[in-house]
């Protein structure tokens, strides 16, 4: 059955956000070392994107390195770090012919010069691009995000720059790493945990959750389809009854 042909594109989440979780696991299964596992889940996000765009999902996010992902081996950080240049490089073509445009958030000083500079290059290459938004979740961390909002905020108010009583979502929104984006609608998470592990906090308030026990590197075309299927299927209601809804 091909699932693409029953979803209903007038219902597609604005926003799509995904935790790339289970490369480490996927390759400790097949024998092999963590890093091999990272470079199989390129492939996945290769997949997904084209999918994506092709489905006309507006704005894709992918939670590719936290601030906790410092804390792991060195080994490890190196080769995520030079897979993070090579896969800049290799999918330039991909997302110009896809129209695709790339966008980064996190604490972006944190990186490498190297892998900063190549990501820099790629959002300037495609900022005029408008079929979707890629935005790559790198150094990021919600907490971090929330407490440079407060702090940003707190330094306005301080310098009469806005009021207290001026501050509401809007304002909060606005200091946000994620400002030019729309909330999350629909957050999956892939091989088999149930965890937000600290991402989009304040932007998945009433998205809708989707865990799936697939790994990373085995998430394809079918399983995208399966959970937007999924989240075509639940009423969303916004804290109102059903009946208001409807």
């Amino acid at each position: 059955m091909d699932l693409k042909n029953t979803i209903n594109k007038e219902r597609l989440p604005k926003h799509l956000a995904i935790i790339m979780d289970g490369n480490g696991r996927w390759a400790k299964q097949q024998g092999l070392l963590r890093a091999l596992g990272h470079e199989s889940g390129t492939k996945a996000v290769r997949e997904v994107v084209e999918s994506c765009a092709k489905l006309g999902i507006e704005n894709l996010t992918l939670y590719a390195f936290s601030t906790e992902n410092w804390n792991r081996p060195k080994l490890e950080v190196d080769t995520l770090m030079r897979l993070l240049i090579k896969s800049l490089k290799s999918e330039l073509p991909t997302l110009i012919n896809n129209d695709i445009r790339l966008n980064s958030i996190g604490n972006l000083e944190k990186l490498p010069n190297s892998a900063k500079k190549e990501l820099l290059e790629v959002i300037e290459k495609t900022k005029n691009n408008s079929r979707m938004t890629l935005t790559l979740a790198l150094s990021y961390g919600s907490r971090e995000e929330l407490v440079s909002a407060i702090k940003n905020i707190c330094s306005k108010v301080k310098n009469n720059i806005i009021s207290i009583d001026a501050i509401d979502e809007l304002i909060i929104n606005q200091h946000l790493y994620t400002q030019n984006l729309p909330e999350v609608d629909l957050l999956i998470r892939t091989s088999g945990e149930h965890r937000i592990s600290n991402f989009l906090l304040w932007q998945i308030a009433y998205a809708e959750l989707y865990f799936t026990d697939v790994l990373w590197p085995d998430f394809r075309e079918q399983d995208l389809y399966e959970a937007i299927i999924s989240y075509q299927k639940r009423e969303r209601r916004f804290g109102k009854t059903s009946e208001q809804i409807k």
